[in-house]
């Protein structure tokens, strides 16, 4: 862990909802004029989308386990630890970007589904700034989360997980509903093992709980709205949060233990601004010192 570059990572599942949480990240780093690294999670995918498919086929065959983009046979952990050990060094580092759909890909006059060519990171930033699935991930080869100074965990239950990306893949990428259940199954494992125990390790978890019925999440009709969700927020350490602040600014807001607090689902953002600025300022206070 860095006092100097700071690393900090927001990890989740897929569909779980981090891209929200880097939109209020993004506007912290606006607001306070920190210049921050972005590195997103998918362009340390050992894979690009057609090689993926063929990596998983040949996996699945003879009835063995599959791999997925949630376990070490599909991700460059190595490499994402040695980024982040690497930059709370000195700085530096290593990193690309992973082509989703043909607007991303079109600039780099690739195909979709494919990476950029490693290149360094921008020298002279003030931090870096990870968004992805394995922000916190230990394997029997790589520990990323030991170079993570504040560790974000987004963590909708596990049904709502589901539902958000079961719309997501059927409506924006074209997925049907069979393949995107497909998809849950194949992955269960690598669920359990690499991307659940993460959240015993985050500094703070956003775990947002729908206030509807989601008991079958694969015939649900919508996602829950913000409005129609509360939003658990766990500290490891309760020395972290202005509990009496947070109670006093957002309305309807109240402490479930001594390290949680829960807040209306619309004011998540608020939230999120409110507890992690002043960490954020403390860390920069810290790395100029």
């Amino acid at each position: 862990m860095s006092q100097k570059h700071p690393v900090i990572a927001v990890t989740g599942s897929s569909g779980a909802g981090t891209s929200t949480v880097k939109n209020s990240f993004e506007h912290i780093f606006h607001g306070e004029k920190l210049n921050a690294v972005v590195v997103e999670g998918d362009s340390f995918h050992r894979y690009d989308r057609e090689a993926m498919k063929l990596a998983v086929a040949d996996s699945e065959k003879g009835g063995g386990r599959p791999i997925s983009h949630f376990g070490p046979e599909a991700n460059e952990f190595e490499k994402l630890e040695a980024l982040f050990k690497q930059y709370g060094e000195n700085g530096t580092g290593s990193t690309r970007l992973y082509l989703h759909n043909d607007e991303e890909a079109e600039p780099w006059d690739q195909k979709p589904g494919t990476f950029t060519p490693w290149t360094p990171v921008v020298e002279g930033s003030d931090l870096l700034f990870y968004e992805g699935l394995h922000g916190g991930v230990k394997s029997d080869t790589a520990d990323v989360a030991r170079y993570v100074d504040l560790l974000v965990g987004v963590v909708p239950i596990v049904n709502l997980e589901w539902i958000q990306k079961i719309h997501r893949d059927t409506n924006a990428r074209g997925y049907s509903p069979e393949a995107v259940t497909h998809t849950i199954l194949r992955r269960m494992h690598d669920y359990v093992h690499y991307i659940t125990p993460q959240f015993s390790r985050t500094h703070i978890n956003f775990q947002r709980v729908p206030t509807v019925d989601t008991s079958n999440p694969f015939i649900a009709r919508d996602i829950p709205t913000l409005d129609e969700s509360l939003v658990v927020i766990r500290f490891s350490n309760a020395e972290q949060a202005d509990f009496p602040n947070l109670l006093a600014t957002i309305h309807d807001s109240f402490m479930s233990r001594p390290n949680t607090i829960v807040v209306p689902g619309g004011k998540m953002g608020m939230a999120i601004e409110l507890i992690l600025t002043p960490l954020i300022l403390e860390m920069m206070t810290k790395s100029k010192g």
